[in-house]
Formats: structure tokens, sequence, C-alpha cells
């Protein structure tokens, strides 16, 4: 495919798939549903599960291979440009008057899901063949474990900003309880990796270098960017320069955390966290906000389904291990982030809001899923 074909295909696929999400959305918010779940419902149908399914040439002509990782590539700038913004968003304040809160809620919905995912993973295997003979006991429960425990933090914040919870007590728990969780996810990944490599050492090098990344944009860039945005106060505004060079170190975070393996979303958010508030954030975010959401981030849901296929649960026994994973993940999260939740001092309500929050899915899974395909972990 040619680069202007490759362009006319991608407009076509814009077109497409923001029409369909733009249609399903106004369904969506008859019943309540945020437009993140017509997004990524958007990929499921005019993927490989209904319309390829039932007209394979119309799906493999609007999104032939050679196009998916362009559009891979469109959807990963938007979800990092939305997790600036998300953080710019952060409520710094409130997280740090709830910490224990949120702190209890990271660390129960890690270890419950991960140990019943551990679980299963033993079961799996011992008793069926998704495991290669190669990967060993440890590896595959770990892998599994941290499958299950890991939340959406990108589909996460979409459902807060949505819902007009970032400022509340409910939505900046699940924010921080989601940010510290997924992080020790994307940790204990780095681990099973390094263990399949045999370098085990490189696990924590990877881990200390995102805490090293996080104590340097704190203690270094967040004064520097503090004393710079003092001449910006003063004067209004924040020119298109200083609005790029913000961007480009937004760019600068998602690839360095991307590089030492925690994911670009995670050097995005914490970059946005570290802006200073006034100002600056308010000219960024109105700036970036409108387009990402718009445009990029149904791109990047819509992306995540085109890449479902349904059909491969193609018996009872694959459809119950299916269910035994997603019971085992969304009961052991939901209950035990609520439990946390209650006993840090949260009303009942807000717990049970921090313990539906803290267990939506989505790329995230995928991806881990798809790194255990790639390295032959599964």
């Amino acid at each position: 495919m040619t680069p202007s074909a490759l362009a006319a295909c991608l407009f076509l696929q814009i077109a497409v798939v923001l029409a369909f999400c733009h249609a399903l959305g106004v369904l969506g918010r008859k019943i309540g549903q945020p437009p993140v779940m017509a997004e990524m419902l958007a990929g499921v149908i005019l993927g490989p599960s209904l319309v390829g399914l039932f007209w394979p040439q119309f799906t493999a002509g609007l999104f032939p291979k050679e196009s998916m990782s362009v559009l891979y590539a469109i959807a990963q700038i938007g979800i990092a440009a939305y997790m600036f913004v998300v953080g710019m968003e952060f409520r710094v304040d409130i997280v740090s008057s709830r910490l224990r809160s949120a702190v209890s809620v990271a660390t129960a919905g890690m270890v419950c899901p991960f140990v019943l995912g551990g679980a299963l993973g033993w079961y799996f295997h011992t008793h069926t063949q998704l495991f290669p003979a190669h990967v060993t006991l440890f590896n595959g429960a770990v892998f599994l474990g941290t499958a299950m425990a890991i939340t959406a933090f990108p589909v996460l914040a979409r459902i807060i900003a949505h819902k007009n919870l970032g400022g509340t007590t409910m939505g900046t728990v699940a924010m921080g309880a989601g940010a510290m969780g997924d992080a020790a996810a994307w940790s204990l990944l780095a681990v099973v990796l390094a263990g399949m490599d045999g370098r085990v050492s490189h696990a924590f090098f990877n881990i200390g270098a995102g805490v090293a990344y996080v104590a340097a944009v704190w203690l270094v860039l967040r004064p520097l960017m503090a004393r710079w945005a003092r001449g910006v106060e003063s004067r209004g505004r924040l020119t298109e320069g200083e609005a790029a060079l913000c961007v480009a170190l937004m760019a600068l975070g998602s690839w360095l955390t991307d590089a030492i393996g925690l994911h670009a979303v995670f050097g995005a958010f914490v970059i946005g966290v570290a802006m200073p508030r006034g100002v600056v954030t308010d000219s960024l975010i109105a700036h970036i906000q409108p387009l990402t959401s718009t445009l990029l981030l149904p791109l990047f849901f819509a992306y995540s389904g085109l890449n479902t296929q349904m059909g491969l649960l193609d018996s009872r026994y694959l459809w119950g291990m299916a269910l035994a994973v997603m019971a085992a993940a969304t009961l052991g999260k939901g209950a035990a982030c609520w439990a946390a939740a209650r006993l840090s001092g949260l009303s009942n309500r807000d717990s049970l809001g921090v313990g539906t929050l803290m267990n939506v899915r989505g790329l995230m899974e995928l991806i881990i899923i798809n790194i255990g395909l790639q390295r032959g972990i599964i």
C-alpha cells in the first residue's frame, strides 16, 4: 500500500469509527453509559467479532493490516495526550488528604485479584495447555495474576471525567489508587519478562528507573516549572512556543516510561500532575482536550475492539475458563477495594463507587495479554 493510499484509508477509517461511536454514544447516553463504552463497543462491532464475522471482506477492506500500525500509533498519541490532561486535572490535595485510603485501595485491589489470578494460573498451568511447556509455574501464575489485577487506567480516567467525579473524594481516591496499582502491575510484568529471559536483575532496574523518573519530575522539574509559571501568570497567557514545549515534555515523559517498561501513559500522567496550576494548565487543557476527546480517544478505544475476536471462544470449556477469570477478577477486585475504602474511613457510598471504578477493564489488559503472546508466555 502506497503512502497516499494508506492516508486515504486512514481518513475513511476515522470517518467510519467516529460516526459509529457517535451513533452508539447517543444510544448509550439513554441508558446512562459513558462514551468510552460506545467507543470500545464500536471497535468490537466493526472488527472480526461481528461485522468481520459475517462480512469479512468489508472489515478487511476498511481495516487492512498495513493500516493497523498507523492507527495504533495515532491511538497511542491520543491516550498519552489524554492522560496528560487527566494529570493536569488531578487533585493532588485530595489525594494527599486521602492518601491512606488510596494506598489501602491500591494494595487491596492488587493483592486480592492477584492471588485469585495466581490460583487460576496454577490450575491452568497444571490442567490445561494455556501456557507453553517452557513457561514455569511461577511465571505463569504471576503473569495471569498481573493481568487480572491491573485496572484500565485510561478507561478509569475517561469515566471519571464523563461523570464529573474528578474533584470528588470518590474519583480522586480511585485515580490515585489506580495509578499506584497499575505501576505495581507493570513492575510485576517486568519481573515475569525478566524471568523469561533469565535476567531478573533487569526487572529491578526497570522498577528503580520508574521511581527515579517520578522523583526527578516531582523534585527537579516541578519546581523549575513553578518558577517559570510565575512569569506566565504575570502576563496572563501562555505563548504557542511555551505550549509546544509543554507538549514536548509530555512526549519525552511518555517515551521514557515506555522505554523502562512502565507504559507511556504513566509518563504523560506524571508530567501532567507536575504542571503548574493556573494559566498554564487552563491554556493547555483548552488547547488539547477538545481534539483529544473528539478524535484521538475514540480511535484508541475502537482499536482495542478491532483486536477482539469473541468467536475464538468456541466451546463450553473455553467459555468456562473465561467466565472463571472474569468472576475472579471482578468480584475479587470490587469486593477488596470496597472493603479497603470502607475500613480507611470512606462512606459506604464512596466505597461502593471506588470499588466499581477500580474494576474497569480495557486496553491495558489487552496490552499485557499481547505482550505475553508475543513473548511466548501464553
